[in-house]
């Protein structure tokens, strides 16, 4: 797992963050249907990243707490129109990024 610029936690070298397999997770996939859905994530890398998950819920329940809340604070921010400005060239440099 290595955290990107952005404060997400991506998993297994891909483009898939922590709070997707984890929410999958507790959705009750199995790590199998996990691997299905995303194939670019390796199984190996599932299970590592739920087995951390596990021995460190609390930090990690933090992290995914604070997730939220910055897309909130976001979503309001774009809806209020305040953000609305910036918005525009900071999705052009995602894809110029990615």
């Amino acid at each position: 797992m290595k955290m990107d610029d952005d404060g997400a936690i991506r998993v297994g070298g891909t483009r898939v963050t922590l709070d997707i397999l984890i929410a999958e997770h507790q959705l009750g996939s199995t790590p199998e249907q996990i691997a299905a859905a995303y194939d670019t994530l390796p199984l190996p890398d599932i299970y590592a990243a739920i087995g951390y998950y596990l021995r460190h819920t609390a930090e990690i329940d933090a992290y995914l707490a604070q997730r939220r809340q910055a897309a909130e604070e976001l979503r309001k921010r774009v809806e209020d129109g305040k953000d609305r400005q910036g918005l525009r060239e900071r999705l052009l440099a995602r894809r110029r990024e990615g």
